[in-house]
Formats: structure tokens, sequence, C-alpha cells
């Protein structure tokens, strides 16, 4: 299936997708901020079919980590996610840089399904 990297400051939310996206049958990898995603994206040279990042994080939050990752390696697929509602609208300018953004509190049935989902669009570059 497909490599995936939750980036999610939150270690419930973290295992709890990272969990449910290896009972789908994906390789998972995990970070717990922004400036450890991004590493972890350079560090695999951009070779992750799918980044699910949560946007509100300290240090490094996920809309600057997904602007950072998709300008060394365009077409990199970015799922965003956000509990809040202003963040959903700072995520609005992303149009060619992320996929979407997935509103929390959301079921397990629901990240399978939008990572399924992502992951059926094409890569852009």
């Amino acid at each position: 299936m497909a490599h995936i990297l939750i980036v999610e400051d939150e270690e419930s939310v973290r295992i709890l997708v990272a969990r449910a996206l290896e009972q789908a049958g994906h390789s998972v990898a995990v970070a717990e901020d922004g400036e450890h995603g991004l590493s972890k994206i350079i560090e695999a040279s951009g070779r992750f079919d799918l980044v699910i990042s949560d946007i509100r994080m300290p240090g490094m939050d996920g809309i600057e980590m997904a602007k950072a990752a998709a300008r060394r390696f365009p077409g990199l697929r970015i799922l965003l996610v956000t509990g809040y509602a202003d963040q959903r609208e700072r995520a609005a300018d992303l149009d060619g840089v992320v996929i979407d953004v997935l509103m929390k509190p959301f079921t397990l049935a629901e990240i399978r399904a939008r990572a399924a989902s992502a992951l059926a669009q094409p890569v852009t570059a």
C-alpha cells in the first residue's frame, strides 16, 4: 500500500491515526511537530505517498511545514487536519499545496476514507 507520514503534536491522536492507517495496510511514519515532520520528509527525499498533518502545533505549524515541503518536493500529497475553523481559513490559500483540510473530530473510518481519496489524487509534479 502507501507510505504515509503523520505529523501531529497530540500523542494520542498521532497513535490513533497511525494505527488506523496501518490496519488499512499502509506503512506509517510519525512526527510530533512540523520541524520534525519536515526533517522526515527531507530525509526521505519526499518519498511519502501522503503527509497528514495537524495545522496547529508548537514551533513550525502544519501550514509552514506544508509550504516548505511543497517548495522542495512539488506534487507531494498533503492533507491537513484541524479542530479550529480559523485555522481552516488560514489554509484556504494553499490550493495546489494541500489536497484538503479535514476537521477534527473525525472518525477512524473518515480518516481512512480521506487518506484513500488523497492517495487517489494524481501527483501534480
